[in-house]
């Protein structure tokens, strides 16, 4: 498609405006309602001396709004910059103070948490919903200006939106998704992967704002002029009833949200006749699972790879692979193919030689999917790009060690020592940087151990101060003061020492190796 998902978003705001756009728990949007709403909104940012380049933050649940919002910003030239709602609030406060946020969108259930910090950048700051708090709502303050497009046509290269991807350095990276990259995967490639045809087809969209699969499904519907069923909190007995009583067609669910919802008393019994597709990643799932999901829903199965940097899905598992007996069934086990336009190696890092078919190497990506930069940090980028060319295409660095057999990519373990719990990125060194600060802790390391529910969880080796006693309840009880819940080791191990290398650095593999022995895969 020549347009840009912005165009295509005017564009079904013009020519369908009664139609249904989002469903959600509080209220419907038609696409009349959310074009309306953009055009005001970004009105006012622009009358408030916002404009190209500006940050404007989301701290927020609410899909709809923050669509609207992203779409508001892109017609000034300003980029929508959702935070994650599961971090703590020093961790808030710095990616709005490194992303240098104009304006804050923030739910009424996240405005205590904004008191606690300082947010010196922000010019503005509005609440979803009803005023409250001494926050204006974000549509009593829109309807304050005019319904009119401002006209901006952003370059394909400008930044169309920025997620936050934590790195091993512990602090969040600001990834900076253009416009280019969002159109080539959500135009034409993504909706291909998993089914998807637009008008007529409904989606159910339960994932986050600040992930790229729950913005970049929604800002695809909406582009793509399909109805969504949105909800802000994933809770499967209404996730079920939704499916029945929205007629259901699609979703997209990371495998935790899969197992929960078989575990709904009756799952077995419901009407599932609507649903042609359920695509599934960010961690692995298990064979009985995965068996028991595809005899429970009865459609197709579609599972995907991505990244943020990659703009979501760069490969696909296609429902014929999902073969459980016989010699195909050991592509359970892969992630699929690449999907249209998306180029793979496999590297080995310390010659740059491409490996020999089914050897491991680490994955490294082609797309025009791939990100920008990580926002204001040009050695991180330059890191993570090989043979970058005027265009900005070049061969991403995944961190992902794999191999690729007949086509298929078959993710072997993590180069990098990212954690995917339940679908979240974890970074170690971030919560290794506040484990350390506990009074009662000489040294310690922090990785992933398998989990039957959420793909990995978090495990801390800890060695104790000499002389001083502390347990490991209490040591995760003072990290979740700090640190978001999630980031935060499930259990801790007390040892006498840390394995280290010469040079000092934590050998992690020697940590992991017996949580490890016999599972088929050590990564997400």
């Amino acid at each position: 498609m020549n347009d840009s998902m912005l165009e295509q978003s005017r564009r079904v705001g013009r020519e369908n405006p009664s139609a249904l756009a989002f469903v959600t728990p509080t209220r419907n949007w038609t696409f009349g309602d959310l074009e309306t709403l953009s055009n005001r909104f970004a009105q006012g940012m622009k009358a408030s001396g916002l404009g190209k380049g500006d940050r404007i933050a989301c701290l927020t649940k609410r899909t709809a709004e923050c669509v609207a919002v992203a779409v508001a910003a892109q017609k000034i030239g300003a980029v929508c910059m959702p935070i994650n709602w599961r971090l703590a609030p020093p961790e808030v406060q710095y990616i709005v103070d490194n992303g240098e946020a104009r304006l804050l969108m923030v739910d009424p259930e996240f405005v205590a948490l904004c008191a606690q910090i300082e947010l010196p950048s922000l010019k503005i700051r509005l609440i979803s919903g009803d005023a409250a708090d001494g926050l204006e709502s974000l549509e009593q303050w829109a309807a304050r200006f005019p319904d009119q497009d401002p006209g901006y046509r952003p370059d394909p290269d400008d930044t169309a939106l920025q997620l936050y991807s934590s790195g091993t350095t512990g602090l969040p990276k600001g990834v900076e998704l253009t416009h280019r990259s969002l159109g080539a995967a959500f135009q034409g490639p993504v909706p291909e992967a998993i089914g998807y045809r637009g008008d007529g087809s409904v989606m159910l969209n339960a994932l986050p704002t600040f992930h790229i699969a729950g913005i970049g499904i929604g800002l695809m519907t909406y582009a793509l002029g399909g109805k969504s069923v949105l909800f802000p909190d994933f809770i499967p007995p209404q996730v079920l009833d939704a499916i029945e009583q929205h007629h259901v067609t699609h979703s997209f669910l990371v495998p935790a949200m899969i197992q929960f919802l078989l575990q709904v008393p009756g799952a077995d019994q419901r009407d599932y006749s609507s649903l042609q597709y359920i695509s599934y990643g960010a961690s692995p799932i298990t064979e009985r699972v995965l068996v028991d999901a595809m005899r429970t829903f009865g459609c197709k199965f579609v599972q995907v790879y991505g990244l943020t940097e990659t703009s979501g899905a760069i490969t696909a598992l296609a429902p014929e692979d999902h073969v459980t007996e016989g010699p195909k069934a050991v592509l359970l086990r892969s992630a699929g193919k690449p999907i249209r336009g998306v180029e793979l190696r496999a590297v080995d890092t310390a010659t740059g030689r491409d490996m020999p078919e089914g050897e491991v190497g680490e994955i490294w990506i082609r797309t025009a999917q791939n990100m920008k930069a990580y926002w204001r940090n040009p050695k991180a980028t330059q890191d993570v790009f090989v043979e970058r060319q005027p265009d900005g295409m070049g061969w991403f660095r995944s961190g992902d060690a794999g191999y690729l057999r007949e086509g298929y990519l078959f993710l072997h373990d993590r180069i990098k020592d990212m954690i995917v719990s339940g679908g979240e990125n974890i970074y170690p060194a971030e919560v290794e940087n506040v484990l350390m600060k506990h009074p009662a802790v000489a040294d310690g390391a922090v990785f992933g151990v398998p989990d039957q529910r959420w793909g990995e969880s978090v495990k801390a080796c800890v060695v104790l101060k000499q002389g001083v006693d502390a347990t490991g309840e209490a040591i995760i009880e003072w990290m979740r003061e700090r640190l978001a819940h999630f980031k935060c080791p499930r259990s801790i191990d007390f040892v006498e020492t840390i394995p280290r290398n010469p040079s000092g650095k934590i050998l992690k593999r020697i940590l992991r190796e017996p949580y490890w022995k016999g599972q088929q895969r050590q990564i997400s």
